[in-house]
Order: structure tokens, then sequence, then C-alpha cells
């Protein structure tokens, strides 16, 4: 799956996820907090950012903190549960007119054979070539992803989907 991010946001940047390949900070750079709840995958990501050890569930963050928040394939390795409580906490720390961006994919079940995901990363002059797989008893469905961004009283603005993968931008109003 090819996928194009533009360098077009500005203000600060929380990304939910953000360990591993770290593609928010390396696009986006100062701008950008990146946490996750592994201190193994933020040690694995470049350091181009901030990075801190954080439960997505649980942000330690005040109201209204951040101008945009990022969800890179991050999804994904959340129960259903799990990224209704991360939506809402993103949102609580959202600015008003702030944004929240998620890159992610569907599938059925993916127990005991994994979901994969291969992508090719395109930014400013670079191509990162990455796969992300899980095994999970639950689906997960852009439906969901979408009930739980409403629930939060965030605003649609784009959803595009192509075969498996989607991409979603909100805002807060």
């Amino acid at each position: 799956m090819k996928i194009t991010i533009h360098e077009d946001l500005t203000g600060s940047i929380l990304d939910i996820g953000g360990g591993g390949e770290g593609v928010i900070g390396r696009v986006y750079g100062q701008k950008v907090i990146a946490i996750d709840n592994r201190q193994e995958e933020l040690d694995e990501a470049p350091d181009c950012c901030e990075k801190r050890l954080m439960d997505a569930t649980d942000l330690l963050f005040s109201d209204e903190t951040f101008d945009n928040v990022t969800f890179f394939y991050s999804l994904m390795y959340m129960t259903k549960d799990t990224q209704k409580r991360a939506i809402s906490e993103a949102a609580r720390v959202l600015k008003q007119g702030g944004r929240m961006f998620i890159w992610d994919s569907q599938f059925p079940a993916a127990h005991p054979d994994p979901h994969i995901v291969h992508l090719d990363i395109h930014f400013a002059d670079k191509t990162i070539h990455t796969s992300y797989g899980i095994v999970k008893d639950e689906e997960q469905r852009l439906e969901d992803i979408v009930h739980f961004i409403k629930l939060n009283r965030l605003r649609l603005e784009h959803i595009s989907k192509e075969d498996d993968h989607f991409f979603i931008s909100a805002s807060k109003p």
C-alpha cells in the first residue's frame, strides 16, 4: 500500500503509538510528542522528536493541549474498548479547532493467522518501507472507529478507503 504524508500540519502534534518506525516524528520532527506504552518501541524510534512512555487511555496532558493528534497504524494494536478510550483521551487533549488524523486498516479477527500490512510511506523526498502485523481475536472495522470519533463530538472532515486501508480526518469544533 502506498501512502503519501503531506507536510502541511501546523502546530503541536501528539502521535499516539509513535514508537517503532516513528513515521509521524520523522515527517514533522520537533513539533511531535510521540507516546507509546512500550519502552522498546520508543527506543527503536529515531530521535527526531520528543518521546514519552505513556498509556493512550490515560494521557498525562491537560485538556486542549495539542493542535493535532495522530494515530498511524496504532489502533490495530488496541482492543475496541481501548480504541474507544484512546480516542476519547485524544479528543480531550485536542484544542478547540484542532484536528485528529487516523491511518489504519480494517480486518476480520486475525487469529491464529496475523493481519499484516505492508506500507510504502512517502514524504518530502524520502520513502519508508515497513510492515505492521497483529494477532488479535477482534475484528477492526472503519465503522467502529467512526462511531468512537462521533461519540466524542468530533466533526468528520474526510474519510477515504483503499482496499482495507483507511484515512480519517476529524476536527474539534
